[in-house]
């Protein structure tokens, strides 16, 4: 998709949030979420850990929308990709042969925090890249 070399934001390695959301990325401004990857760096311990991407946005009276169903990430190996389809009913995809689905519908994001959220407690290390498209000028996505 020739979208993607617009914008793009990497957020390294970092643990999993422990049954509990993590902030993945801050969005200032309004952007079109037309990708997110993460790939496993450190192996994900062997026990139940239901995971979504969700936005928490800035505006008042916004309430958190997962952008992903669940997915049980548990006993992920290195080099496991995840993505979403766009869809919000659909889980988080995750791949155990290297490669993910590309998000086949673009996803309007209003500023605010692109979140991970976990269940459980688990061991492990993910690495994020997220392509967009600026919607308000100046408007980003940058590692939180």
């Amino acid at each position: 998709d020739a979208d993607l070399g617009h914008c793009v934001a990497y957020r390294d390695t970092a643990t999993l949030p422990q049954g509990t959301t993590g902030n993945l990325f801050t969005v200032t401004g309004r952007v079109k979420l037309i990708g997110i990857y993460g790939t496993v760096t450190t192996a994900i311990q062997n026990q139940a850990n239901n995971a979504k991407l969700s936005l928490n946005p800035d505006a008042a009276g916004l309430a958190t929308v997962d952008i992903c169903a669940t997915l049980d990430i548990a006993n992920d190996a290195v080099g496991v990709v995840y993505g979403i389809t766009g869809t919000f009913a659909n889980a988080l995809v995750g791949a155990s042969n290297g490669a993910a689905v590309s998000q086949a519908a673009p996803t309007t994001l209003e500023a605010g925090s692109l979140l991970l959220d976990c269940d459980a407690s688990n061991t492990g290390s993910v690495k994020w890249a997220a392509f967009y498209i600026p919607l308000d000028p100046g408007a980003r996505m940058i590692a939180a």
